[in-house]
């Protein structure tokens, strides 16, 4: 069985339960950047020896979050080694608004799967978009780069809607399955 972790930042603690949905998904093993920007050692061996890295940020100001760049400048190391090449790579976002950029921040996730010459698994699901679609309905938010999530700026974590957290563990799912499929 491939070895699965997800490694994010969480400012507030959506994108913590996002990660949570994702990595029971996956069957994935939580890799949390803190505060400072900084993964344990225990943190980067986990990746250092997964299959497939789900990586995780918050949209900020239409990127990945400070303490996430962080994270991916110190990446440098394995990039340097090639370390991480031909892994399964994959990327999730939340943000208050339904769109507010997260696309961007997918995009740096993918150009640094890239950089690191990994493999990008999208979501593989179609979008919620008919006349009937509700608020919780599964990829409501109509990504197939990576999954995504909207939270009201005034709404707790616990309040998330159920649509984005399903929509986070079956993507974790996904990643999972190719994985299993191309022998990760």
């Amino acid at each position: 069985m491939a070895k699965t972790a997800v490694v994010f930042h969480s400012g507030y603690g959506h994108t913590l339960r996002m990660a949570q949905a994702v990595a029971q998904g996956a069957g994935a093993e939580l890799v949390a950047i803190d505060a400072d920007g900084n993964v344990s050692e225990a943190g980067w061996s986990t990746l250092n020896a997964a299959d497939a890295i789900i990586m995780g940020s918050p949209t900020y100001m239409g990127s990945v979050s400070w303490q996430f760049k962080k994270f991916a400048d110190a990446s440098s190391k394995p990039w340097f080694s090639q370390q991480w090449k031909d892994k399964l790579f994959a990327g999730f976002t939340n943000s208050a608004t339904m769109n507010g950029d997260k696309l961007s921040t997918l995009h740096y996730l993918f150009t640094l799967a890239m950089q690191h010459g990994g493999i990008w698994v999208g979501t593989g699901m179609m979008p919620s978009n008919s006349k009937a679609a509700q608020r919780n309905d599964v990829n409501y938010v109509g990504s197939f780069s990576g999954a995504m999530a909207q939270s009201p700026s005034d709404a707790s974590p616990a309040e998330m809607a159920q649509g984005d957290l399903d929509t986070a563990r079956l993507f974790g799912q996904r990643v999972a399955a190719v994985a299993a499929k191309l022998g990760a």
